[in-house]
């Protein structure tokens, strides 16, 4: 095996690297890239249309039709205004910020399955130029543990981005950011173990695989409790509403990202865009089939007149409009969450609740393996569970009233 095979499982890439594949491999990535930018751009859009429309008001309607333009003229203006420079900024971790945010979006994008015929057990292959590959940039075997590598690595951006501005403010703003992302990556990963559990496999194109129709997808089989956690806990990750407490302006001027302007500013503010669309994407591929046509018993839905690999490709954006839509839902409606409400969430409840989870998939896992019976392990493994959780919510407050009798200490 050669070292291109063991970083993507693609069969275009088995072999030697002749020129076709070369350039459906170079296609992949300037389709990833445009594919990208164009979404990011329409969720912007989307996102103030959606929002005007449930506060009563009109939203972009001036520039291209239904206003579809505005973000691009928004971008030209910002391309286009003075770039500061801040006095006591550190210049190079300053101009460098931006792109560690704006990078590791794209680099998660590149390992979602954006299409493919995963029907009748084809894996999600198509055939292109007469070569065989995914409709997918890259399908490394660790493909899980890359995207979580990578939405770590977002917040070192935020974090520099703060620092690097010389200004308490920005620096107050990025503390938080790294607070809030170290608490929540523990829940995420607590329950994306519980999808990886049971799939048995890393790779994102064997979880969409594993999830042919709608009993086999992963919200029914691992009991709809992960997904719920992934949700709010990527909400939290993405600095979403109601967890923007990075962008607080009520609180902390503008953030992290007070002393920037022109492109730089740009930068941040797609990255957080292009992250709601890649974790949309990904929460897709993980717990509702990704490519996959919606299959109820021996029944599919099938979209006439578009061939299986185009239609993976529509079940795909189906599938993640909803999921943006939510996001969209979440900030049109949803207060901000105090910071001791958004890090008791996440500590307190959400990383005890998907361990628990998992404790409980992994014990009907085992049971199942040594032939116990399920009838008794699983509701005895629940109730240790409960048990648990209950002890732990009343030492919490039990905790609580200590610290409040003995009042402030500094």
């Amino acid at each position: 095996m050669n070292v291109l095979s063991f970083l993507a499982i693609d069969p275009l890439l088995d072999g030697d690297l002749l020129w076709t594949p070369l350039i459906i491999v170079l296609l992949k990535v300037l389709v990833v890239f445009v594919v990208g930018l164009v979404a990011t751009m329409l969720m912007v859009w989307f996102e103030r249309k959606a929002i005007a429309g449930m506060q009563n008001r009109i939203g972009p309607n001036k520039a291209g039709p239904f206003g579809l333009l505005q973000t691009l003229a928004d971008g030209i203006k910002l391309f286009f205004k003075e770039d500061l420079l801040p006095e006591r900024a550190d210049k190079f971790v300053f101009r460098l910020a931006p792109y560690l945010s704006f990078v590791p979006a794209f680099l998660a994008f590149a390992i979602i399955p954006l299409g493919g015929d995963f029907r009748d057990g084809n894996g999600g292959f198509v055939t292109w130029f007469g070569e065989t590959t995914r409709v997918q940039l890259a399908d490394p075997p660790i493909g899980v543990l890359f995207a979580l590598a990578i939405s770590s690595i977002a917040v070192y951006g935020i974090m520099l981005a703060g620092w690097s501005s010389g200004s308490k403010y920005p620096l107050l703003g990025s503390v938080r950011a790294s607070a809030q992302m170290v608490s929540y990556e523990a829940s995420l990963g607590l329950s994306l173990a519980a999808v990886i559990l049971v799939c048995g496999t890393l790779s994102t194109s064997g979880i969409v695989d594993a999830q042919s129709s709608i009993g086999s997808w992963n919200l029914v089989a691992t009991g709809v409790v992960p997904f719920l956690i992934f949700l709010v806990s990527a909400t939290a990750e993405l600095n979403r509403p109601p967890f923007d407490l990075v962008e607080a302006e009520q609180e902390l001027v503008g953030g992290f990202n007070t002393e920037y302007s022109s492109i730089r500013f740009a930068l941040f503010f797609l990255a957080e865009f292009m992250n709601t669309i890649t974790m949309s994407a990904f929460i897709v591929t993980l717990f509702f089939g990704g490519p996959q046509p919606i299959t109820i018993g021996d029944t599919t839905l099938d979209i006439p007149l578009i061939p299986n690999a185009l239609e993976g490709t529509v079940w795909l954006l189906l599938k993640v409009l909803v999921f943006l839509y939510i996001y969209v839902w979440f900030r049109g409606t949803l207060p901000r969450f105090r910071y001791d409400q958004l890090m008791d969430l996440g500590w307190k409840f959400l990383i005890p609740a998907s361990l628990g989870w998992f404790m409980l998939l992994a014990a009907q896992r085992l049971a199942d393996d040594r032939g116990w019976d399920q009838w008794l392990v699983v509701p005895l493994s629940l109730a240790v569970i409960i048990i648990a959780f209950i002890m732990m919510q009343l030492a919490f407050r039990s905790s609580d009233r200590n610290r409040e009798a003995e009042g402030v200490q500094f």
